[in-house]
């Protein structure tokens, strides 16, 4: 079976663990480095497990190294969407609509990117918010800018897979799932808990009007490594770690930016409802965890809530006019 993954455009996987999902994703990539040298293809690998994919670290075509925190995931994610937007103003410069029409017409030609995230559940802990909205913002417009997304999960539950990611990834590839609930949020349909494992998958593609069953391919990690050691042998030039630092000092800036903005809405959640937590301001903000916690911390630096106490509570040490005076000094600077 072989499959365009610019038809896909975007492919979602799921299965339990020992069902065969990261070797399919081995096998995946491995047919993308035999087939495009690093002008051609540029990749973004995200691998919290921390096994799966640090094996590629080191080869020409990744555009930074290997991301194992959770947390620089998100900031990655976000850099790609930035990337995605730089490109769109690119083709409105050139007039053309996709990369295939502005690599005819442009004189140096823009690589095709392919971001693989091993475990989606694992960043959907840390920072749901965030996460959900880069994936659906590059699953919904980047195609056209040549950017793929190819996004496995072990635990393929509904707070995982959300229905927002489910609508903006056409294909899917479902190996041995535990329950046929499981099985329907992959597929929108039962199968996937009775397959075998070991590499039996239903490969349901877009414009598919049934699942096809499969027997994936087997890449030993003897050939991971083998072809890893040819590639980092070639002439290329390596990854730039200046570029790797001056991104992610742009995006914490403006994660920085972003958080002053919000900065005094939080604290007036707070004195309003005389009662200080990450959890209120995650449902008042519509923030993440990890946004929402940096918020407070941010807060008991400058001695606006007091520090957690022998029961876990917060006293809000302002009162309304306080912040009130506050908030227009800080607007007056």
């Amino acid at each position: 079976v072989v499959a365009k993954l610019m038809d896909m455009p975007h492919l979602l996987i799921a299965g339990s663990t020992g069902s065969g999902k990261s070797v399919c994703l081995n096998c995946i990539i491995m047919s993308l480095l035999y087939n495009s040298v690093p002008d051609q293809l540029k990749l973004v690998f995200i691998d919290p497990k921390m096994v799966e994919l640090t094996v590629y670290n080191g080869i020409p075509h990744l555009m930074c190294p290997v991301v194992t925190d959770p947390k620089r995931a998100a900031v990655v994610l976000r850099w790609m969407v930035n990337e995605m937007e730089k490109r769109y103003r690119l083709f409105a410069e050139k007039g053309v609509r996709d990369i295939s029409r502005y690599n005819q017409v442009a004189q140096e030609r823009m690589p095709f990117i392919v971001i693989v995230i091993d475990e989606l559940a694992d960043l959907m802990m840390v920072a749901p918010v965030e996460v959900e909205d880069s994936i659906c913002r590059l699953a919904q417009m980047a195609r056209a800018a040549g950017m793929h997304l190819i996004v496995a999960t072990q635990r393929p539950s509904v707070d995982v897979v959300t229905g927002v990611i489910k609508a903006n990834i056409p294909s899917r590839i479902a190996f041995a799932v535990s329950s046929q609930a499981d099985s329907r949020t992959i597929l929108d349909m039962g199968g996937a808990e009775k397959l075998l494992g070991k590499g039996d998958m239903l490969f349901f593609p877009v414009g598919a009007v049934k699942p096809y069953r499969v027997q994936g391919a087997y890449v030993s990690d003897k050939d991971i490594e083998t072809t890893v050691e040819f590639i980092k042998k070639q002439s290329y030039q390596a990854v730039d770690e200046n570029q790797i630092k001056e991104m992610e000092f742009s995006l914490e800036q403006a994660d920085l930016e972003q958080e002053d903005d919000l900065f005094w809405d939080a604290v007036a959640v707070f004195v309003d409802s005389e009662k200080a937590s990450v959890s209120l301001l995650q449902r008042r903000l519509r923030i993440g965890y990890a946004r929402a916690a940096r918020l407070v911390d941010l807060m008991e630096e400058r001695g606006i809530v007091s520090p957690l106490d022998a029961s876990n509570k917060r006293e809000i040490l302002i009162d309304s006019e306080q912040l009130e005076r506050l908030s227009a000094n800080q607007r007056s600077m």
